[in-house]
């Protein structure tokens, strides 16, 4: 089997559970496509007492016949037809109770599938936990799902008998830089860190993605036979990848689309305006695409949560709506023809941003304060009259508890980034305005975010700290 990539604290998680004197639920979620199937196959090497996997947008009949089919697969014997839940989970029970091994893993992967429509799927799952379940010390139950709403609706808040059973949560999110960079050596590549922090900006850190990528491409070529090329393995993602995960996949779209026309992101009621969806509805929307690493939630700096911001993070949505969306020049080859482009390294300074904000914990460290108590915001000034001066935003401010604050600058650039006397100028007026308009009159630096470093000239003094590739790689 391929060789399992990082998920270290998800492997001691599976570790412990495997290891108690209980039975343990196993909560395991995350967006499609990010490796969940895979960790769990990894961490078992394919060794269950019972694997069983729902089927896409199948009905209860098919769900229930597959379920047989799985039973007589492990046991060994054969059975009648199952005519409902009720008789698959008391047949399941039958089949455990001849079991000799010492801890029985359950796994059910892509469980929402199962729960098809008049299903009584998860009402049967409750009375299973709560009458036998609960009564026994030797049984690993791992539900797995990328539909986290119905994951989280169902299992997670269930009010019946899962209530409180939960006993691990472990929730599968996309690769850092430091991890792509080991799965790209792991399968022959030799691209460089910048040649990899271009691939994040439009794959992201979604494993899937990356094995999708061959080493005999560059990354241009791999990008156009990917995206580009008719056919092209992930040519169509964009609604499946949602249609997969949500409901009514053309409400969260909506939101999708409205976060889009705004790089800074919108608050609630903004959104509501724009998209007219409102209440517990919307709530729940943004929850779920939060949950799965599309959208990101955060404070301005010195408001309260109800000026929360709400901004589209998903690096692979970002590229599909700036360049395959309204693209009708069928080039095949339109990104080997276009990333030189200088409005392609506009859109490079944007997600490089984007990337920095996935990678703070990574930014905490380079500046040696990962032991320190942090609020990460973001800060905007809009002047109350349009004579009284120029707005400005700072997409990074880093709080720290001993009073010091980092205005962070993020800059893209493949040698070290040269500041010139306007620049200068520019990011001292701003953090003047800055501890003007917040009363920060202390402690306030700034800081550098850049792959290659600072070009010592004049101008550079200003600089507090600098934070480089080599941090943005760290494995922490």
């Amino acid at each position: 089997m391929e060789k399992l990539v990082g998920r270290k604290k998800e492997l001691q998680e599976l570790d412990w559970a495997m290891h108690s004197a209980k039975s343990e639920l196993i909560i395991l979620k995350g967006r499609r496509r990010i490796g969940k199937t895979f960790l769990i196959r990894s961490f078992f090497n394919d060794k269950y007492t019972f694997h069983f996997v729902g089927a896409h947008k199948m009905s209860k009949r098919v769900q229930l016949s597959n379920f047989r089919d799985t039973l007589i697969k492990y046991s060994g014997k054969d059975m009648p037809e199952l005519l409902n839940w009720h008789d698959a989970f008391s047949a399941l029970i039958q089949y455990l109770e001849c079991c000799k091994e010492e801890r029985k893993v359950l796994f059910f992967d892509e469980m929402p599938w199962a729960d098809s429509h008049g299903s009584d799927f998860v009402e049967e799952l409750e009375y299973f936990w709560a009458n036998w379940v609960q009564n026994r010390d030797d049984i690993v139950f791992i539900a797995c799902g990328s539909a986290t709403s119905w994951m989280k609706e169902k299992i997670e808040d269930n009010q019946g008998g899962l209530h409180n059973r939960i006993t691990h949560r472990i929730y599968l999110r996309p690769f850092y830089l430091n991890e792509c960079k080991e799965y790209l050596q792991n399968h022959g590549f030799e691209w460089d860190d910048y040649t990899i922090m271009q691939m994040y900006m439009i794959f992201g850190g979604v494993p899937y993605y990356l094995s999708l990528l061959r080493p005999y491409l560059s990354l241009p070529q791999n990008v156009d036979n990917l995206l580009f090329v008719t056919g092209g393995d992930l040519s169509n993602e964009f609604d499946e990848l949602y249609s997969a995960l949500f409901k009514n996949a053309d409400r969260y779209i909506s939101i999708i689309m409205c976060l889009y026309t705004k790089r800074e992101g919108f608050t609630r009621r903004q959104i509501e305006a724009a998209t007219g969806f409102s209440g517990g509805g919307l709530t729940k929307m943004l929850d779920n695409l939060e949950s799965c690493d599309f959208i990101v939630s955060y404070q301005q700096f010195g408001n309260k949560s109800k000026q929360t911001l709400f901004r589209l993070c998903d690096f692979f949505t970002l590229f599909y709506l700036k360049y395959m969306r309204d693209n009708r020049t069928k080039d095949e080859q339109y990104w080997q023809h276009h990333f030189m482009d200088r409005s392609v390294e506009s859109w490079e300074g944007f997600s490089f941003e984007q990337l920095c904000l996935r990678h703070l914990a990574q930014i905490k460290w380079g500046l040696g304060i990962s032991g320190i108590a942090t609020e990460a915001s973001a800060w905007r000034y809009v002047p109350q009259q349009e004579d009284t001066g120029k707005g400005a935003q700072i997409d990074l401010v880093i709080k720290r508890v001993d009073k010091m604050v980092h205005l962070c600058e993020m800059k893209f650039s493949e040698h070290p980034y040269a500041i010139t006397k306007d620049y200068e100028e520019k990011l001292k007026a701003r953090r003047l305005l800055f501890m003007e308009a917040t009363g920060e009159s202390r402690g306030v630096v700034l800081t550098m975010v850049t792959p290659n470093g600072l070009k010592s000239n004049t101008h550079s003094a200003l600089i507090h700290s600098v934070i480089t590739v080599k941090d943005l790689f760290a494995g922490l």
